[in-house]
């Protein structure tokens, strides 16, 4: 990924938190000598990320080459116009948040560790609902069946790159009118933008 250093986001805990937000990712490899694209829910455990995949997708197959894989986590983004730039002379671009992840896939064959894994995948996501619906309360028979139509695994992150692209290479007003027109949008990812932005300064100014 191209990161302009005024882009770069180095820190770990940053990194893992676009991550958690934004937990549906891209896995990215080689098969049959091809670009292969995966889309997946991811879930963060450590410095591990946990994931499956339909049994029945050739890509868990190329994880014996072991080749490097690549995640692509994307948070809020937007467009922006130079309408909200005081300057005249100004193009229009786009802001974003993206973190990439590396690391070599390792396959779990064990049952019980797969079925563990997919409970806490569905109760990160179910346990925000008013009544979650929880998986060791179905059939244990009818679920192992489906663990078996999968594939469990995990990748220990060897590498991070972050690229927060929000306006760093404007002056102060520039930034403020942005974050301003973004969190007045009816686009409901461009008030997400808005307000990271936003966050991210807070934080920048607290670090100061």
């Amino acid at each position: 990924m191209y990161v302009p250093e005024h882009f770069r986001v180095d820190d770990r805990e940053t990194l893992y938190g676009v991550i958690r937000d934004n937990n549906f990712g891209m896995l990215a490899s080689t098969v049959a000598e091809s670009p292969f694209v995966s889309h997946l829910p991811f879930l963060l455990e450590g410095d591990v990320l946990v994931a499956h995949m339909a049994r029945a997708n050739p890509h868990w197959q190329s994880f014996a080459d072991g080749r490097e894989v690549l995640c692509v986590f994307q948070g809020p983004h937007a467009y922006v116009s130079p309408s909200w730039y005081e300057e005249e002379q100004a193009v229009p671009t786009w802001n974003y948040a993206a973190v990439h992840v590396y690391g070599n896939p390792e396959i779990i064959d064990d049952a019980e560790l797969a079925y563990t894994d997919q409970q806490k995948l569905v109760d990160a996501h179910e346990g925000g609902f008013a009544e979650p619906w929880h998986l060791e309360d179905r059939n244990r028979g009818f679920v192992d069946g489906m663990i078996r139509s999968i594939v469990n695994f995990r990748i220990p992150i060897e590498r991070l790159e972050g690229k927060f692209k929000l306006s760093q290479n404007r002056p102060d007003h520039d930034r403020k009118n942005v974050i301003d027109a973004l969190s007045r949008s009816d686009d409901a990812m461009a008030v997400a933008c808005g307000k990271f932005m936003q966050d991210q300064a807070a934080i920048k100014m607290k670090d100061e």
